[in-house]
């Protein structure tokens, strides 16, 4: 199993759509990274876990998941380096490859240390641009072979019936 732990201020911070959208809105481009991170782990097989610093959100640690990818708040006295470092040890283990994805020099250079892998931010944004057209490959191919409706119906109650099926409004 692959598991990609993700510095999520770090990559924020490296990602031009997602440092334009911090600018303005901080909770936005960490949801923003987690619906991408969402696409990744769909694409890829691989766990994803996204693990944010806690000085920036006010409160205790905290972890939940949304769109099946882990979101963690670190402690109050606690970064995301460091929490990343002790989840790459922790989840370390002959049937497990841990990969960081961080552009942190020193952050790459302990988790290589740990034996995980390191993605920097824009490694990790270019692997999402070829996931992305991967997903639309596959979505253009399901398209073409979409089944004939038995009974005819307008383009429009189509798509209407397909946000209802994707449980969209």
């Amino acid at each position: 199993m692959d598991i990609l732990l993700v510095d999520g201020y770090n990559i924020i911070g490296a990602w031009p759509e997602l440092k334009a959208l911090k600018d303005h809105d901080l909770a936005a481009a960490r949801d923003r990274l987690v619906e991408r991170m969402a696409e990744y782990q769909a694409f890829s097989g691989y766990r994803v876990i996204v693990v944010f610093d806690a000085y920036f959100v006010q409160g205790t640690a905290k972890k939940y998941k949304n769109h099946k990818v882990e979101v963690i708040f670190t402690g109050k006295n606690e970064t995301a380096d460091e929490r990343i470092e002790k989840m790459a040890i922790s989840l370390s283990n002959r049937k497990t490859q841990i990969h960081v994805a961080t552009s942190d020099f020193t952050e790459q250079w302990a988790i290589f240390g740990q034996g995980a892998l390191r993605k920097s931010a824009r490694e990790l944004l270019n692997e999402m641009a070829s996931v992305e057209k991967g997903i639309e490959k596959k979505v253009k191919t399901i398209q073409e072979k979409k089944p004939v409706s038995k009974i005819p119906i307008s383009e429009e109650m189509a798509e209407i019936f397909e946000k209802w099926r994707r449980g969209q409004k």
